[in-house]
C-alpha cells in the first residue's frame, strides 16, 4: 500500500466521522423541537382544561355584575347630567332677562332726570331735545341686543312682517298692495318677527 491510498483512506474516515456528527446534531436538534412543541401542546391543553372546568353559571354570573356595575354608573352620570340640565335652564329663565335689563337702566336713569328736569325748567324746546337724544339712546340700546324696526316706508305688503288694520281704496294701481300707513311699529330680535308693525294697505 502506498503513501497515497493510506491519505485517501484517512480523507474518506474524516469525512465519514463529520457526516455522523452532522447527523447526530440534527437529530438531536429535532429531537429537541419535538420537546418544545410537546410542551407547548401540553401547556395549550391544560389551560383548555382549565377553561372548560370553569363553572359557566359561575362565568354568566360574573359577566352580569359587571353589565350591572356599568348600568348602575351610567345611569348615575345621565341622572346628574338631567339635574345639572334642569338647574341651568331655571337659571335661565329666572336671569335670562338679566342682560337687557342692564342694558335698558341708563335710559331709566335718563328719563327720571329729564323728568325731574321738566319740572324745574319752562323750555319746551330743551325738553324736546332731551326726549328725542332718550329715544335716540334707547334705539342704540335695543339694535345692541339685536332688536331692530320692521321697515314700512314705502314697502310692499308682507304679510310676514306686516299685520293690516285698514285697506285703503282708491288708491290707483301703483298703490295697490303697498303699505301707506304705519299704526304701530313692528320689531325683530336676531331675525325673528317679536311684534307684527300694523299698516295700512292700498286696495
Amino acid at each position: 500500500m502506498n503513501k497515497e491510498t493510506i491519505n485517501k483512506e484517512t480523507v474518506d474516515n474524516e469525512t465519514v466521522d463529520n457526516e455522523t456528527l452532522n447527523n447526530e446534531a440534527l437529530n438531536n436538534e429535532n429531537k429537541q423541537t419535538e420537546a418544545d412543541s410537546n410542551a407547548a401542546d401540553n401547556q395549550t391543553d391544560e389551560a383548555t382544561a382549565e377553561a372548560e372546568e370553569q363553572d359557566p353559571l359561575e362565568t354568566a354570573n360574573k359577566q352580569i355584575e359587571e353589565l350591572k356595575d356599568k348600568y348602575l354608573r351610567t345611569m348615575a352620570e345621565f341622572d346628574n347630567y338631567r339635574k345639572r340640565t334642569l338647574k341651568e335652564k331655571s337659571e335661565l329663565i329666572l336671569n335670562g332677562g338679566e342682560k337687557a335689563i342692564t342694558a335698558i337702566l341708563p335710559i331709566l336713569d335718563d328719563l327720571e332726570r329729564a323728568i325731574s328736569n321738566g319740572e324745574k325748567s319752562e323750555d319746551i324746546q330743551a325738553l324736546r331735545e332731551g326726549v328725542v337724544l332718550i329715544h335716540t339712546k334707547f334705539i342704540k340700546v335695543l339694535e345692541g341686543l339685536g332688536v331692530t324696526r320692521i321697515d314700512t316706508h314705502e314697502a310692499d305688503f308682507d304679510t310676514d312682517v306686516h299685520e293690516a288694520i285698514a285697506m285703503v281704496p282708491g288708491m290707483g294701481d301703483e298703490m295697490k298692495g303697498k303699505v301707506l300707513d304705519c299704526v304701530q311699529t313692528g320689531y325683530k330680535m336676531n331675525d325673528k318677527v317679536i311684534r307684527h308693525a300694523k299698516v295700512a294697505v292700498g286696495q
